[in-house]
């Protein structure tokens, strides 16, 4: 039996992607461990999820925006908010760590946009971003 470097490649792809959701979802857990044990308050196992829902959809927007990661949650959502909005945009992240900027493609080039159209944007990707993460999570 030969096996192919391609497949190689794949799994080892594969098993890195995995290792790093578990990573993350460790130190997830860690987190909600520690807050857990500074507030002694019995919460539902939904409050618990909601919790849990928000912390990875925070994640998942702070890739979204700072780090531009390319992953199918990340596709997913942009994709979503392009059909919304009908046009694409680009989330910008300035090197002098000013705020967010959101820019539109037009015919002469990307143009900034708005404030208010800013924070509907974001307010949408939010809403976008814990469907996603809420309808995948077990």
């Amino acid at each position: 039996m030969s096996v192919q470097p391609a497949n190689v490649r794949l799994m080892l792809r594969t098993y890195g992607k995995q290792l790093t959701n578990a990573k993350r979802l460790a130190r997830f857990k860690r987190a909600l461990t520690v807050s857990g044990a500074q507030d002694m308050v019995s919460i539902s196992r939904e409050a618990k999820r909601k919790e849990l829902v928000e912390r990875i959809a925070q994640e998942v927007v702070e890739n979204l925006v700072v780090n531009g990661q390319d992953n199918p949650v990340i596709n997913g959502v942009l994709t979503t908010l392009e059909n919304d909005l009908g046009e694409k945009v680009i989330f910008d992240y300035p090197l002098d760590g000013g705020e967010v900027q959101i820019l539109r493609h037009t015919p002469e080039g990307p143009q900034e946009i708005d404030r208010d159209e800013k924070m509907r944007i974001m307010r949408r990707v939010w809403e976008i971003t814990l469907a996603r993460v809420d309808a995948t999570m077990l």
